[in-house]
């Protein structure tokens, strides 16, 4: 897998793949990036470790201590945090007995979070860093239009080993479309006065 991330790059900037390389790193440390992880990295890209620490301590996505098999990230951004983000990670963090970036006791949680996952139509949402099959299994997964209450149901989907369903939490929404159905629109638009430009 190095190799073929590797690939992608000229051989004398190699460097350049230090996001990826972390990022294959992070998921085959099961959700975290030890320091001995990031030397490996350093080593095979020929760089001085401080400058993949450097990159590994800036992206938020890098994590720097352990994290629960399924790593819950709730958006933190205004858009999400007007629709109630605030409300669904008090009542995560009080469900599974944690604080902010803490482990459950049985290695299955935790909860951080993100900034702005750019679904913001259908705030709020979190994300779900699945690193319970490995990093062959891993997948990142949007929830969107996320509640309270359908939160605790999500988590115990995720401990039953069961995958909930990715995208709007909203029955009455399809994809990004309003909820409850079109409110504009309801009919084919007219065709413009003249198609052809020159005779207007």
């Amino acid at each position: 897998m190095v190799k073929e991330i590797l690939s992608h790059y000229p051989s004398n900037y190699k460097q350049s793949a230090v996001i990826p390389l972390l990022d294959l790193a992070q998921q085959q440390h099961g959700g975290w990036l030890p320091v001995a992880a990031m030397n490996a990295v350093a080593k095979v890209i020929e760089v001085a470790p401080i400058r993949v620490y450097e990159v590994a301590t800036f992206y938020s996505m890098f994590n720097r201590t352990k994290v629960g098999k399924y790593h819950l990230l709730v958006c933190g951004t205004t858009p999400c945090m007007i629709r109630g983000s605030r409300d669904i990670e008090e009542v995560l963090l009080k469900h599974l007995g944690v604080k902010r970036n803490e482990v459950t006791k049985d290695g299955m949680f935790s909860v951080g979070e993100m900034e702005c996952m750019g679904c913001c139509v259908n705030a709020p949402m979190i994300t779900v860093a699945d690193y319970s099959k490995g990093s062959e299994g891993y997948t990142y997964n949007y929830y969107e239009d996320v509640t309270p209450k359908r939160v605790v149901e999500m988590v115990e989907m995720l401990r039953r080993g069961e995958a909930p369903p990715v995208g709007t939490q909203n029955p009455e929404r399809i994809r990004s479309g309003p909820a409850g159905g079109n409110t504009s629109l309801l009919r084919e638009p007219k065709p413009p006065p003249c198609r052809d430009l020159d005779a207007c």
